[in-house]
């Protein structure tokens, strides 16, 4: 019974694995998992800004722009190519510190950042494709 067990939890845990793996067929937006500072660096080296989506957990704009902007194959191509593209969810870890430094009041707030940190330009509010397109059109190429 013992073994029977071991190898139920094991499946398991192999069977999570593959659900949590990030996937890059994903269409839209594909966001790094690294820090701010790691950012910072990333487009100093790679001569990019960081497009950062500012949001909090319990804000409904802020998912309706992940379900549907942000997953928009147009859009990705966009920000995938240009930017160094982070979430950060202002109430938790590093959030709160970034959210007084950039003065974030409202949700969603996005940013293009340069690689010293300065915000290159602020965006307010959730934006469908065209409207996010046309904010970032003088950053893209």
């Amino acid at each position: 019974m013992k073994v029977l067990t071991i190898v139920v939890i094991t499946l398991g845990l192999i069977g999570m694995s593959f659900v949590n793996a990030p996937s890059n067929d994903i269409e839209g937006i594909q966001f790094m998992d690294i820090s701010f500072a790691d950012a910072l660096k990333k487009a100093k080296e790679e001569k990019k800004l960081i497009f950062v989506d500012a949001y909090a957990v319990w804000c409904g704009p802020c998912k309706w722009m992940e379900a549907n902007t942000f997953r928009d194959k147009e859009v990705g191509e966009a920000f995938n190519k240009n930017f160094i593209n982070l979430k950060i969810d202002m109430e938790k870890g590093e959030g709160p510190e970034l959210a007084r430094k950039y003065n974030v009041r409202a949700y969603p707030t996005l940013f293009l950042i340069d690689g010293e940190g300065n915000v290159v330009k602020r965006i307010l509010g959730a934006k469908k494709k065209d409207q996010l397109l046309s904010e970032v059109e003088e950053f893209t190429n």
